[in-house]
């Protein structure tokens, strides 16, 4: 059986999630799946979830579980883990999972591949492939021991539109576990001030990335347009967040965000690898670059070989006709 971790927020259920029961289903196979979510808003994801039939629903609406604390989550994936004794738990690799999934897998002696791009195999048996020193070379691994395992896979690797939805919801069982409050070190604060002007470019559906190409921050104007004409998020490659031209939430790569956004388009963009894998999962590519030799065509499904200051306004005139 395969335990998927679900991730949500105020009730609202992150798209990755998604991605990662695509990816336990090609794990399982044909197995058993039951997805997991816990926080004392998890009533509307928890339905969410189990109108899409993939498996059994657990819902863990324990009080103390809301706001999020890695100390409550271990304390209650713990017991859960324990009782229902997956083969493999599955989350996506989101920023709460790196912050809890290593803890958990601690607290339960479990093995932990985080990262994962690739599957080869089922259940205990199969191998994972994940990138090492910043997606240069790609390692196979195979967890240890008898028991489970923890994986995390990657957002972008695996897609949410392959989830295969069963004929009819799945059911969800709400789940008791015991959380002592006083094993919960952190005091949450409030969020952080900028959360307002922040931006989850891995729930982004179109992304208009920018690169040195773009010459100087006041030509940034020229992305922004394009972006508003297509409804788009502004990202950028890290050399235009290191400048401070974009902030850094914005900054695409190994160092940044991973996406997998329905169409992504590249201004002035080499296709450095350290930017490739934060954005190949992508649909739909489009490059627009004056250097025909650049990497970045080599993942592109669309090139356009010229001066990016002559084509983007050509594109923005015709895409607000």
């Amino acid at each position: 059986m395969i335990l998927v971790i679900a991730e949500q927020r105020d009730g609202k259920l992150n798209h990755a999630t998604w991605e990662a029961i695509a990816a336990a289903q090609q794990l399982a196979a044909g197995d058993a799946l039951r997805v997991a979510i816990l926080g004392a808003s998890a009533g509307a994801p928890a339905q969410e979830l189990a109108a899409a039939g993939v498996g059994e629903v657990l819902a863990v609406t324990d009080a103390a579980l809301e706001p999020y604390t890695p100390d409550g989550y271990v304390l209650a994936l713990a017991q859960l883990i324990e009782s229902a004794k997956p083969d493999v738990v599955a989350l996506a690799h989101t920023y709460q999972a790196r912050d809890f999934a290593p803890m958990l897998a601690a607290r339960l002696n479990l093995p932990l591949v985080t990262d994962v791009t690739g599957i080869g195999g089922t259940g205990r048996q199969a191998t994972f492939t994940r990138p090492m020193f910043q997606g240069k070379l790609a390692a196979e691994v195979k967890p240890a021991g008898s028991g489970g395992c923890l994986v995390t896979f990657q957002i972008g690797a695996f897609r949410a539109d392959a989830l295969k939805k069963g004929s009819s919801p799945s059911p969800v069982s709400s789940t008791a576990v015991t959380i002592d409050r006083a094993a919960i070190r952190q005091k949450p604060e409030a969020p952080f001030q900028e959360a307002r002007q922040a931006v989850d470019l891995g729930q982004a559906a179109r992304i208009v990335a920018v690169g040195r190409g773009i010459k100087s921050q006041e030509h940034l104007p020229v992305a922004e347009q394009l972006a508003k004409a297509m409804d788009a998020e502004l990202a950028a490659s890290r050399p235009i967040c290191d400048s401070g031209w974009l902030p850094m939430e914005r900054q695409i790569g190994s160092s940044g965000q991973t996406v997998a956004p329905k169409l992504y388009v590249a201004l002035g963009i080499s296709g450095a690898i350290q930017h490739l894998v934060g954005m190949k999962g992508s649909r739909t590519i489009v490059a627009i670059n004056k250097d025909a030799d650049a990497p970045i065509f080599e993942v592109a499904d669309y090139g356009i070989v010229g001066d990016l200051f002559e084509i983007v306004p050509a594109l923005v005139a015709e895409l607000e006709k």
